[in-house]
């Protein structure tokens, strides 16, 4: 499945890095094989001086754990991994990060072009949703990352920046200008290195996030670029910059790829770190729950080598666990709506209605596939185009992210419907009006969430997807796509019933679960502008959870957002002013004591 003989020089240095950290190979091992790769002996020498240096330093780590840790991250993704880098910038900061999976550097998260491999394997919780009707009574699956790096070591590499107007809205819901495009703009700036059309007001360079649009795309992806300004879409060099800011266009992907390698937030952000001494990392530990006294959490309990482990934080605990596992942890603490938590005899330590509420996911149907005339080469990450277009033209913003996929990219349903030399065009809805909800199944840490994604359900978002795949034809049969095309196989002409019942059958996540931990102000609100929970003390949250809405498009690069606003806060620097007088009550003490003011 994963094909390391002909995988890029990238892959096969990562590989080879990853054998130090887990002692696989020795040093000389190491530099006769990348010397056999043709790499220059001072980038060898480099790789192995740093990587040696990051398995001596977390084994004596392990081999001594304290008892107590100034900070302890819950979880390696995409935001879990930037907060632990930007605290363990302080020498004088002990910091403890806890990640449920195992080490990434591994084929299957590596290799790029065939990454939807990962989705149930074993670096996937294999999660599910309950079958629903508004999806003809099918379980959708619902791929988290279970590794380092979290989705980042799972997922398609976009990197998606997110529309103008979601952070302008995050910014009102919290009632701090501090979340608003403008600063979060500001962020992107400096941590992106950004290796496309320059754009100095939008983009970045010389940050730990290293971006590019992919590079060399398979001809098809230019074809379609072409195909949307037939339909009056218009084309950017650069999906974000200047493109979420308006409404919408087309655009060769960016994403996290590098010498043909996945580059998870890890990669940029944790190892980099991971030979100081102030930095712990434990993988294939598995948090059971928050330790709480009286209303202050002082650390955290969890599984590690056999063993039930209980670690003290002397400042905070950073929960970081993403929008399924994060409510999951909260609940099984006590923090919760306390009608649900009775129901399993947990005593409530914050009545909080809003954990595992509001659940938010992008779909995406499987029911755009054309045959070509012959063998389609996949490269990048497979998805090398994509576009977003307003459903309806008064929208303020797009709400139809439309990808083209060089495979077939089918549910379970329309996968019957795949032949060799076949592509997709697939409509994803970016700003779904469906809402969900998470609801515990026991008291048990190791039982899996009860997840009611209710996807579809609101009618709007059906409305919308009918006018995606009426988009998606258009793009498939354009003057611009005809070389690329034997045959259309679906949608066809279906319209009414047999569309909706098309859409439904086809209908998938994107994998981007978010909104269960909602940041906000009023009563299903779990966390204030500061990610602070609300009722208890010594408690922030930082991912994917804490959105009030999803973003438009992948999820991956707004998580980072939240990683670097939640350093900012710890670290004091955060000097946005609020736009309101009085925002929701402070529940926790003063920004650590590791980063006075």
């Amino acid at each position: 499945m994963f094909d390391t003989a002909s995988a890029s020089n990238g892959v096969k240095l990562a590989l080879l890095e990853g054998q130090l950290l887990t002692r696989e190979i020795d040093r000389a091992t190491f530099i006769e094989r990348a010397a056999n790769l043709g790499l220059p002996a001072p980038a060898i020498g480099d790789a192995v001086d740093k990587f040696m240096a990051i398995a001596a330093n977390q084994a004596a780590r392990r081999a001594n754990l304290r008892s107590s840790y100034d900070y302890i991250v819950i979880g390696s993704g995409a935001s879990g991994s930037v907060v632990a880098r930007r605290l363990a910038e302080n020498q004088d900061a002990q910091v403890l990060l806890l990640e449920a999976g195992g080490e990434d550097m591994k084929p299957g998260i590596l290799i790029t072009e065939t990454w939807f491999f990962n989705q149930g394997g074993e670096f996937d919780w294999s999660f599910a949703a309950e079958s629903s009707p508004s999806v003809n009574n099918r379980s959708i699956a619902q791929a988290m990352g279970k590794a380092i790096g979290g989705g980042t070591s799972i997922n398609g590499m976009v990197w998606a920046r997110g529309h103008k107007n979601d952070f302008d809205h995050w910014a009102k819901e919290a009632g701090d200008d501090a979340w608003n495009y403008r600063h979060v703009l500001d962020i992107y700036r400096r941590i992106e290195d950004w290796h496309g059309v320059p754009d100095p007001q939008r983009r970045g360079s010389g940050g730990e996030v290293f971006v590019q649009p992919a590079p060399n795309p398979s001809s098809i992806a230019p074809a379609f670029l072409r195909a949307a300004e037939s339909l009056g879409i218009p084309t950017f060099a650069d999906q974000n910059g200047v493109m979420q800011e308006g409404s919408g266009g087309a655009a060769i992907t960016n994403v996290r790829i590098r010498d043909g390698r996945r580059l998870n937030i890890p990669s940029s952000y944790l190892y980099p770190v991971m030979d100081q001494a102030n930095l712990t990392v434990l993988t294939a530990a598995y948090v059971n729950r928050l330790t709480i006294e009286g209303n202050t959490v002082t650390g955290v309990e969890f599984e590690w080598q056999n063993e039930v482990r209980r670690i003290k934080a002397s400042s905070e605990v950073v929960l970081s666990a993403g929008a399924i596992q994060t409510p999951k942890t909260l609940m099984l603490s006590g923090i919760g709506d306390r009608a649900e938590l009775d129901r399993f005899g947990i005593a409530t330590v914050s009545h909080l209605p809003g954990v595992g509420r509001n659940f938010q996911d992008h779909p995406i149907i499987g029911g755009g596939l054309w045959e070509a005339p012959g063998p389609l080469p996949t490269r990048n990450n497979a998805a090398e185009a994509n576009l977003f277009v307003k459903s309806r033209p008064e929208l303020n913003t797009p709400d139809l992210h439309i990808w083209h996929i060089e495979a077939p990219y089918l549910s379970e349903v329309t996968g019957r419907h795949a032949v060799e030399n076949v592509w997709s065009i697939s409509p994803g809805l970016a700003r779904p009006e469906s809402r969900g909800f998470l609801r515990l199944k026991s008291a048990s840490p190791q039982e899996a969430m009860e997840i009611h994604a209710n996807m579809l359900s609101d009618p709007r978002d059906l409305a919308a997807l009918r006018r995606g795949m009426e988009i998606v034809r258009d793009l498939g049969n354009s003057e611009a796509m005809k070389p690329f095309v034997k045959c259309e196989i679906l949608p066809g002409p279906l319209a009414g019933e047999a569309l909706d019942n098309l859409i439904r059958d086809g209908a998938m996540s994107m994998h981007h679960p978010t909104c269960t931990a909602k940041m906000g102000r009023d009563d299903l609100s779990v966390v204030d502008a500061e990610l602070r929970v609300y009722g208890v003390k010594n408690l922030r949250i930082a991912d994917g959870s804490i959105m009030p809405s999803v973003t438009t498009g992948n999820t991956q690069a707004p998580c980072v957002i939240i990683g670097e606003r939640m350093a900012d806060i710890l670290k004091g620097s955060s000097t946005a002013p609020s736009v309101v007088a009085a925002a929701a009550p402070r529940t926790s003490d003063a920004p650590s004591r590791a980063f006075p003011r």
